[in-house]
């Protein structure tokens, strides 16, 4: 898949061990194939994120597993419950990953597609204020 990477993104996955460098790649690659306008930056000094037209999702790798969490306002739906943390959480969910463990990637792309189209529609906290749940 060919995209305009952002070398510090690069750079953070780089230096993560071979299992957690895996993870990240396949979540970068789906976000962009999720739409090709997607871009990458660096927010909080070190911590990769994926934008369009606001935040879709962001990698932070721990000790154990790696957390992409994503940035949906908890109104995209998860059908196929791939959510693993934050379920109430009002900003962002968390879907983890653990060395070994498959990544769903219809599942995940389907959720970027949904984070995306929202953020295009003015982002979740409008379609939250839309809806009368904000």
């Amino acid at each position: 898949m060919d995209y305009e990477k952002d070398p510090r993104v690069d750079d953070y996955i780089d230096a993560l061990p071979d299992w957690q460098q895996e993870i990240c790649h396949e979540v970068r690659d789906l976000v962009h194939a999720a739409d090709p306008e997607v871009q990458e930056t660096i927010k909080r000094t070190v911590q990769p994120y994926f934008v369009l037209q606001g935040n879709v999702c962001a990698l932070l790798a721990a000790k154990d597993h790696v957390n992409v969490f994503v940035y949906d306002g908890a109104i995209v739906p998860d059908p196929h419950g791939i959510i693993t943390a934050g379920h109430d959480n009002q900003t962002a969910r968390t879907v983890g990953f653990r060395e070994g463990e498959p990544i769903n990637a219809p599942a995940l792309t389907e959720m970027f597609r949904a984070i995306i189209a929202n953020n295009r529609a003015g982002g979740w906290r409008a379609i939250k204020k839309e809806r009368g749940l904000a």
